[in-house]
């Protein structure tokens, strides 16, 4: 069972910065690509950007594209998100994803951190 723990959530005001960090307990050869999620109150969760593991290619959603930046640290299994000029639209709960080398959709979720930005 693959284990993702995440970190770095909080209250921020509009225009502010945080970084969330996920480690993830899978080898890193079995880890296809990692995935930050977030779901809102009220709405359907949402996709916000992904690396892949060996290749690091990101994709981003066009709400968070320009503003956010997701990387990795093979040495730390660790993935990061980096939120810049963070909006009080960007409040969410946030989560991180794993998908594994089987491709068969993310099947491993950390237990989610709390992100608020007020205006």
């Amino acid at each position: 069972q693959v284990q993702l723990v995440e970190s770095g959530g909080g209250l921020v005001q509009a225009g502010d910065s945080l970084r969330l960090s996920c480690a993830v307990s899978a080898r890193t050869f079995e880890t296809y690509d990692m995935a930050w999620f977030r779901r809102a109150p009220g709405k359907d969760r949402e996709f916000v950007a992904s690396i892949t593991w060996s290749a690091g290619r990101t994709y981003y959603a066009d709400s968070v594209k320009g503003r956010f930046t997701i990387s990795r640290d093979n040495a730390k299994n660790t993935v990061y998100l980096q939120m810049n000029a963070l909006k009080p639209e960007d409040t969410a709960v946030y989560y991180c994803a794993h998908q594994s080398i089987l491709k068969r959709g993310y099947e491993n979720w950390g237990q989610g951190t709390q992100v608020a930005v007020s205006s």
